[in-house]
């Protein structure tokens, strides 16, 4: 099913609705994901990026996988 389909199929559903507290939660839904509105790195800001990584590989500021293992084992 694309998108588009899914997307008819959503206003279907909620033009059909009749629980108030549904709808509340719908609307919720909408405005946080709005508040997180994801936006892509430039090319400027992933080449300032990489570069920095790299610094820090360099100079040993970084875990390995077993490091990063062993520290969520304990969150």
């Amino acid at each position: 099913m694309n998108i588009q389909v899914r997307k008819l199929n959503a206003i279907e559903y909620i033009i059909a609705l009749k629980d108030e507290k549904v709808l509340s939660k719908i609307e919720s839904a909408i405005v946080e994901s709005q508040k997180r509105e994801i936006k892509p790195f430039t090319q400027k800001q992933l080449i300032e990026r990489a570069k920095l990584a790299n610094k820090d590989y360099l100079a040993g500021r970084y875990k390995t996988q077993d490091q990063l293992e062993t520290e969520s084992e304990n969150w």
